[in-house]
């Protein structure tokens, strides 16, 4: 009877160790400091400690309770808010995060009453609208926000930051990175500011890291997926000399059989609300696993085997097999795109394994 529990996410350690260390080098060859953005593994207690481990001394999530747990084990990191906090959850904002990263006045003076209440200090990061269109403030705008801030008691401004290629897919192009210098140059002149952080991007920022003579006033970068899975992610190219394998998603075959290509019956919407069409091929070999929607993003998977996803339910994906033998029991690997990591680490129902060995299913590096 097999004892390791499927649908399981197997966690090499060793690997995201190695990532780490390979990238906080290349970025301190540049004077940029490295936070880890641990959203898209669940904030795993095991995995931040690996990243501590690299040398890397901030720790980032979007999740109060995450950074609550974080927090309860003790590790030598930096906490951060990796978004503007909601009103309602000031309170928890001052007491578990180190630092917050805020667009709304009205948010970092309720942060400063609170902060006076629990008679701490509170540090905060502006963040500054570069075009990409998630969060930020207007670049015209920030010399009066800042003014506002300077005034408020128990809230210390330790930074500006800003975003590229999560809403809008703005690249953070040479020229992109100089207008954020620019801007922070003057408003730090303007306001004889000490800024320990000038955040200037995230995993989307490696090749203007790499082509860059000059990293201006940026002197700090927040790191997730190419951490964890070894690309950039504004074309999704591997970084060389990381691994893109340090998780593998395995579903068991709950049933496999031979079945027509086409649903045969009269047909309306599926249980998502899509019509689907299917091409005729007449028999396949086919197989499905006990994991659906409910738990992993399924466009964000592939699989390692030379097999095919047909689709999928909320508890089954649908597989066919090819010419590939697959019997009932056997294990089908996946590798996973971030969304795909995001769901599974988040899911109750996906367990976690930790690899503290290299896995038989490892590839090599990319090669430079």
């Amino acid at each position: 009877m097999r004892t390791v529990l499927t649908p399981r996410v197997e966690i090499d350690l060793h690997k995201i160790l190695h990532n780490a260390s390979v990238l906080k080098k290349l970025y301190e060859e540049k004077g940029i400091r490295v936070t880890a953005v641990v959203k898209g593994v669940g904030a795993s207690i095991e995995i931040a400690k690996t990243l501590v481990e690299s040398g890397i001394t901030s720790l980032a999530d979007t999740k109060i309770s995450r950074l609550r747990r974080l927090k309860t084990a003790r590790l030598n990191a930096t906490l951060m808010l990796l978004r503007t906090p909601a009103l309602s959850e000031v309170a928890s904002v001052v007491q578990v995060a180190d630092i917050s990263m805020n667009t709304e006045l009205d948010v970092i003076r309720a942060l400063a009453n609170e902060a006076v209440k629990q008679q701490k200090k509170h540090s905060i990061i502006l963040m500054i609208e570069m075009g990409d269109l998630r969060e930020g403030i207007m670049p015209e705008d920030l010399p009066a926000v800042i003014e506002e801030v300077l005034k408020l008691p128990n809230i210390q401004l330790v930074g500006l930051g800003t975003n590229f290629a999560c809403f809008g897919g703005v690249i953070p192009t040479e020229q992109k990175m100089r207008e954020f210098s620019s801007l922070v140059k003057q408003v730090q002149k303007q306001f004889s500011l000490f800024l320990p952080y000038v955040s200037g991007g995230n995993s989307a920022n490696y090749y203007w890291v790499k082509q860059t003579k000059d990293a201006g006033m940026v002197n700090h970068i927040r790191l997730g997926e190419s951490i964890f899975l070894g690309r950039e992610t504004v074309n999704g190219t591997p970084i060389p000399e990381l691994y893109q394998d340090a998780f593998c998603l395995v579903a068991e075959v709950i049933e496999a059989k031979s079945k027509p290509s086409v649903p045969f019956g009269e047909r309306g919407r599926n249980a998502f609300g899509e019509s689907i069409t299917f091409g005729d091929r007449g028999l396949i070999r086919r197989a499905i696993v006990g994991i659906g929607r409910q738990d992993v993003f399924v466009p964000g998977l592939t699989p390692v085997l030379p097999i095919d996803i047909l689709g999928a339910s909320s508890d089954h994906i649908i597989l066919d097999t090819k010419n590939v033998e697959i019997k009932i029991g056997d294990e089908v690997k996946f590798t996973l795109d971030y969304g795909a990591l995001i769901s599974v680490m988040t899911s109750p129902y996906v367990y976690k394994k930790y690899l503290p060995e290299r896995s038989h299913y490892s590839k090599s590096r990319t090669s430079a």
